[in-house]
């Protein structure tokens, strides 16, 4: 087995210490008892941890995120995998066009989506008042166009992997497309499907460019109120609820590390 070298492991040490040092800065300014952004001067204080919790706006905007966040990734995943089990199953000759045109949100500049989305949206508002502009499901399908791209590139990433024989057996058999599909090829890409969400999850809850174009006052998600509170005020509650976001991202990706290496496990 190869043992990377001292030298080595020092220079990935520096590298990770040098990205990760403008986050870790965040923390001890979230202990500051001044009520603008500045480092503690040897008294810390809990104070903007606790206006975080008396202010109730915090909270429903971090629901609303998680909510928003829970609807994109189901929409985003659902269309990725179906998809992505079009492509491998049938293989058309057009699947590299058709791969390039789904793929196209994740070169085209952030501000064409948000524009394009935002005369979508005010478009669906017309025909109703629960989905378009300013909604929390229009939101949702906004932030499922956005990263259903990256769930599609995973999937097709976990396809890569399966051997198609397998399917062609099962074809062999007499299955039918979804007996292939439920029982033979996703409970061998279940955990690219897992990553797949897992990445829209995080993508949606911190997506901010699209949102400030398709909401204004009535679907103020946490990334657009901390947006709004650097604009208006800077406020070192928005030292305090970034670190408690990043304290959540962590923990959420050791988990998925702890699940990831549970799946690779081999039986004993």
């Amino acid at each position: 087995m190869y043992k990377p070298s001292t030298l080595a492991v020092l220079a990935a040490a520096f590298v990770a210490i040098f990205l990760l040092m403008p986050l870790i800065a965040v923390a001890p300014v979230s202990f500051t008892p001044a009520r603008f952004l500045s480092m503690p001067s040897g008294v810390w204080s809990l104070r903007h941890y606790q206006a975080l919790l008396n202010d109730p706006s915090w909270a429903e905007a971090a629901w609303l995120s998680v909510r928003i966040a829970l609807m994109s990734t189901i929409f985003s995943t659902a269309l990725a995998l179906a998809f992505a089990l079009g492509v491998w199953m049938f293989r058309p000759w057009f699947s590299s066009i058709l791969i390039g045109f789904v793929l196209i949100p994740m070169v085209a500049p952030p501000v064409v989506s948000a524009i394009t989305l935002y005369f979508f949206l005010t478009s669906l508002s017309k025909l109703n008042d629960w989905i378009g502009y300013d909604t929390p499901l229009g939101v949702a399908l906004a932030h499922a166009v956005m990263i259903a791209p990256y769930g599609v590139v995973l999937i097709l990433v976990a396809l890569s992997q399966v051997d198609r024989r397998i399917d062609l057996a099962a074809r062999g058999f007499g299955a039918g497309v979804f007996t292939r599909v439920f029982k033979v090829i996703l409970p061998n890409i279940r955990f690219g499907v897992l990553t797949a969400a897992f990445m829209g999850f995080v993508l949606s809850w911190e997506e901010i460019g699209v949102t400030l174009f398709i909401t204004s006052v009535n679907a103020v998600t946490l990334p657009r109120k901390m947006w709004m509170g650097l604009r208006d005020n800077i406020d070192p509650a928005i030292a305090a609820i970034s670190v408690i976001l990043i304290v959540l991202v962590v923990i959420g990706v050791l988990v998925k590390t702890v699940l990831a290496g549970g799946e690779k496990k081999p039986a004993e």
